[in-house]
């Protein structure tokens, strides 16, 4: 079993995607630089989470758009 990622981490990462879908990277690294940007994140650990999800939904949009 995997981690539960809580509903703020995934509207916010969502909306990221929504707003800036060419500045969002397959990298973690790149990602948590977009969002430290982006949102006024007061913790670390969230901008991370955040982070990661933006990761994990970009590497699916890259999958779904290699079939289209």
């Amino acid at each position: 079993m995997g981690k539960v990622r809580t509903s703020i981490v995934k509207r916010t990462a969502r909306k990221i995607l929504e707003l800036y879908p060419d500045s969002v990277s397959l990298s973690f690294e790149e990602n948590k630089k977009l969002v430290q940007e982006v949102v006024d994140v007061k913790s670390k650990k969230l901008r991370n989470q955040i982070a990661g999800y933006l990761t994990h939904l970009a590497k699916i949009k890259k999958r779904i758009e290699k079939y289209i």
